[in-house]
């Protein structure tokens, strides 16, 4: 036996060094290959831009494979895990240099190689470009990781004041980590549920022993970004080694105090140093360029060589990507807030207001926002871009006035008003429209880029709004209703008839409603007070989808199994967490509240109407200076002076046609939709984080709103100052 028991160990003591041999000579380190569940779990939860930039990233790998400076690849990594991306340091720095490189060939072949084949002039302007930018997009793409966790950061943050409300609220009365964290996950919004469940299913696999260790390692990563949420699981971690009940909760709501404070005075100094970066995002954003365009009709005048497209190319692609960059590090230092979310993510019932609804008799016909929003953006810019059409399908037609000839269907050059105002240049060439009715019909080209976006994000949020926020009247009236309630099961009242007795004492109120609808599903559908709430067709939360109230009155279906006296204890201390959450938000919003009512001002009122003051001056400018290079022109023709002649005396090197007014209202225009877009993220991320929904409301209103402001504001001045040009050119003429 004992030699039997020799061979065996001999012979699978060879085996092993063997294969340990084997392994160490191998040059390929070995990959942890995750299971089946765990990419099913992650894929479920990932936003879809991570996997694209994940998939992207992993093949650039493959074909550069270009590894980052050794000291980079730990905060590399840090940034990679902060985010759950399944790449390698060697992946994300190939993608900084793939990317710009396939950039600069794709972008050079179609602003040089192809202009050169449909019109055998190359645009070098692009091409310089081209390689300009792709040069600049490798430092921010290297830096690409940092931003996305910056970004990752952001959101969870948002989450986290909600996450240590859950894990105390059920540790008060079940002392138990792993399931508080796996309840908070479940009423909590990505990316912060992701981590939690990351935390617990890292358990799961054995990756770590105990559920403290796996929260100790998650934790640690928040270190610098968000001490107070460390502060507060450490203090929710040392409740469950105390002895006494008393000292267990005391540390526990201290817990939740630790992380309310610290985001206060976290805000107040965030509220402080925003004056500045704000003041710099309206003067770089706002302020210098559009007072620029004052000073660009002249420029363009003496230099024939700048066309529309360069101006399109600096105004509507490089600024609004440079404001945007400031406006996103701005955004990525606010402090953790009090989020909001979708509702319609998790509940099923509330995806059909995300469509355009159309109600025939019974039937219910959903269409799409998107679908919508094209119609329209199609039909506003045919309208917009008719002066073009017109002139291709008709070259010589315009409506024209003359002060001898009356009005006129033909393209007349002595003409004081012009509908499309086409002119010649000195090649021989037509250039335009030049014409106040072009300029004017340009106007809704910026109102169709307004109207297609504003429709879609507005029919997408407007119905989901009304019902989060008449579900948010519950929440701000829940703490005095959970009171009430407490108390009437404090004084023995089972909890079915404690539901009816509340919503007879409030009644009239949204919490009167949602208790009132709870009591008569126990009492008239004969269901259970977990079935009376949360039935998926009957349950009164389908009607009032707030996570603070369903996960209430989860603990409370939980705590009124250990008896009504506890479950009085839960209902009453909840109320009072959700007073204490409520009034820090407030506190919060009043330490913004100047910084946001001021950029609320700009986008509704002060960007549209200098916009569309300065579109006017800039109109009356290009009329003035193109007529007077016409009239240059003819003058010099009559007076004999031959082409040389002209050229010679360089008179007419003073005075090009410049760029039409229509090209320039499609340029400030633009700019205009895209600056309220900008500013309108700004706000929403500055005053209610990372609430996608509201920012989609907030975009639908202010885009449409806005941009109807400029166009008003453009078309009168715009009238105005033509008239004026109009009457100075007469002068001129005389």
């Amino acid at each position: 036996m004992a030699k039997d028991i020799a061979d065996f160990r001999r012979k699978y003591k060879s085996k092993i060094e063997k294969e340990l041999k084997e392994y160490k000579n191998k040059t390929v380190s070995p990959q942890y290959i995750p299971s089946r569940e765990y990419k099913q779990f992650r894929e479920e939860f990932m936003p879809r831009h991570l996997s694209l930039y994940e998939k992207m990233a992993a093949f650039s790998g493959k074909v550069l494979n270009i590894r980052p400076d050794e000291k980079e690849v730990p905060e590399l990594k840090k940034a990679i895990n902060t985010c759950h991306l399944s790449i390698t340091p060697a992946d994300a720095k190939s993608f900084a240099i793939m990317f710009p490189m396939l950039f600069i060939l794709i972008m050079g072949f179609l602003g040089y190689v192809v202009p050169l084949v449909l019109t055998g002039e190359g645009q070098f302007f692009f091409v310089l470009l081209t390689f300009l930018v792709g040069m600049i997009l490798i430092l921010p793409l290297s830096k690409l990781p940092y931003f996305l966790a910056s970004s990752w950061r952001l959101k969870a943050s948002n989450e986290m004041i909600l996450a240590v409300f859950y894990i105390v609220t059920y540790m008060r009365h079940t002392s138990n980590l792993e399931n508080a964290l796996d309840f908070a996950a479940k009423h909590i919004h990505p990316p912060l549920n992701l981590d939690l469940k990351k935390v617990l299913w890292n358990v799961e696999t054995e990756e770590f022993s105990t559920i403290k260790e796996s929260l100790d390692d998650y934790i640690k990563r928040w270190r610098g970004y968000n001490d107070e949420f460390i502060e507060s699981m450490h203090l929710i971690e040392s409740s469950l080694y105390e002895e006494s009940e008393d000292r267990r909760k005391n540390t526990l709501d201290k817990a939740l105090d630790v992380i309310l404070d610290e985001t206060y005075e976290k805000m107040l100094h965030y509220a402080h140093n925003l004056q500045g970066p704000m003041n710099m995002l309206h003067m770089f954003g706002i302020i210098l360029p559009i007072l620029g365009l004052i000073i660009l009709p002249l420029v363009v005048s003496f230099m024939e060589t700048v066309k529309w497209y360069h101006l399109f190319i600096i105004y509507n692609v490089l600024l609004p990507i440079s404001v945007y960059y400031l406006a996103k590090s701005i955004l990525t230092k606010r402090p953790t807030g009090y989020g909001e979310s979708d509702i319609s993510e998790k509940n099923k019932n509330l995806k059909k207001y995300k469509y355009f609804l159309i109600n025939i008799g019974d039937i219910e016909i959903k269409i799409p926002p998107v679908f919508v929003g094209l119609s329209v953006f199609f039909v506003l810019f045919l309208i917009g871009f008719s002066p073009i059409i017109v002139h291709a399908l008709n070259p010589g037609f315009d409506i024209v006035y003359n002060a001898e000839t009356g009005i006129g269907f033909n393209e007349d050059a002595d003409a004081k008003y012009s509908f499309l105002g086409y002119m010649e240049d000195a090649a021989g060439n037509k250039v335009g429209p030049f014409g106040i009715g072009a300029g004017i019909l340009s106007l809704f080209i910026p109102l169709s880029f307004a109207f297609g976006l504003g429709l879609y994000y507005k029919l997408r949020s407007d119905d989901l709004v009304g019902i989060r926020e008449r579900a948010k009247k519950l929440e701000k009236e829940f703490a005095s209703a959970l009171f009430q309630m407490g108390n009437r099961l404090a004084d023995g009242f089972p909890a079915e008839i404690a539901f009816s007795k509340v919503a007879a004492e409030m009644e009239g109120t949204v919490s009167g409603e949602f208790f009132g609808l709870v009591s008569r599903n126990i009492s008239k559908l004969g269901m259970s007070i977990e079935q009376a709430i949360f039935d998926p067709d009957h349950g009164a939360l389908i009607y009032y989808p707030v996570d603070i109230i369903e996960s209430s009155m989860k603990l409370l279906v939980e705590s009124s199994k250990k008896g009504p006296l506890i479950a009085s204890q839960s209902l009453t201390n909840i109320a009072r967490y959700i007073k204490n959450i409520h009034r820090v938000d407030e506190r919060l919003k009043d330490l913004i509240a100047d910084i946001v009512s001021s950029m609320q001002s700009q986008i509704a009122f002060l960007t549209p109407a200098i916009a569309g003051i300065v579109m006017g001056i800039t109109s009356m400018i290009s009329k003035i200076l193109g007529s007077l290079s016409t009239q240059m022109r003819n003058l010099l023709a009559e007076s004999g002076t031959g082409a040389e002649g002209v050229a010679g005396t360089g008179i007419m090197d003073m005075f090009g046609l410049g760029i039409p007014t229509f090209y320039f209202q499609f340029i400030v225009g633009l700019y205009v939709v895209e600056i309220i877009w900008l500013l309108t993220v700004v706000v929403n991320g500055i005053q209610n984080g990372s609430d996608e929904l509201k920012e989609r409301q907030m975009l639908g209103k202010n885009l449409i709103q806005s941009t109807i402001l400029y166009t008003i504001i453009s078309l009168i001045v715009m009238i105005i100052f033509n008239i004026v040009a109009g009457s100075i050119l007469v002068g001129v003429g005389t």
